[in-house]
């Protein structure tokens, strides 16, 4: 079963390009950030109540739902590791680029744990559903004391502001760094995330996802 996965991975991998799955992974999980981050900055403004107590449970489901895909997703890249493209060939801008894969990785699972946290400090205990279906229990706090669940409560919340703080530069910077890839240095990074769409763009290594485009632009002697 792994090798028949492998294998049919690597006709992707060949040609620079994520297979279906992984391109999946990264667009719902973008589009989850996306809006955790507006309804996080959405939910502070709300007024204390009954309403924003249910925008803070379901942020959090969400939250728990995403530290899911992120592990799901790393289980896949351990099993089916990425393309080498354009952006693997970059020296100290390839290194730093990883690091902040690793730093995005790390967010997912701090940031949905501490609002976790956050919302197993609440008094009385509150349901809390997986994506809204699965439920889940809260952490252990409620044997704690009055000032310890406070003292967790504000250390998570702390935390917590300065992981989302960190997440938003880096899908800025992620997001600004895909956008340079594709119009500023015209190599093959963004297309390699991309569905399977006819490469029409001129790159200097020439296209790589359409044979026939490769043979109507063939790359010049050269390079």
């Amino acid at each position: 079963m792994r090798q028949t996965v492998t294998e049919w991975a690597e006709s992707y991998r060949q040609r620079g390009k994520y297979t279906p799955v992984g391109v999946t992974f990264h667009w719902v999980m973008a589009a989850l950030v996306i809006y955790q981050l507006w309804s996080g900055w959405v939910m502070q403004r709300e007024l204390v109540g009954g309403d924003k107590l249910e925008f803070y449970g379901r942020h959090t489901e969400l939250g728990l739902l995403l530290l899911l895909l992120a592990f799901l997703r790393f289980v896949w890249r351990m099993m089916v590791p990425g393309p080498i493209n354009d952006g693997d060939r970059m020296g100290w801008k390839t290194t730093v680029a990883h690091a902040m894969h690793w730093a995005l990785y790390t967010l997912f699972a701090i940031l949905p744990l501490t609002g976790w946290l956050m919302w197993s400090a609440i008094q009385p205990p509150r349901p809390l559903y997986l994506a809204g279906v699965i439920p889940l229990p809260p952490m252990p706090l409620h044997d704690l004391s009055v000032e310890w669940q406070w003292w967790v409560m504000d250390v998570s919340l702390t935390v917590h502001v300065f992981g989302v703080i960190a997440l938003t530069v880096l899908v800025i910077g992620h997001a600004g760094a895909a956008i340079k890839h594709h119009f500023w240095d015209r190599d093959d990074v963004l297309e390699g995330m991309l569905p399977e769409v006819p490469d029409t763009q001129w790159h200097p290594a020439g296209p790589r996802y359409n044979p026939q485009a490769a043979q109507a632009h063939p790359v010049p002697a050269d390079g």
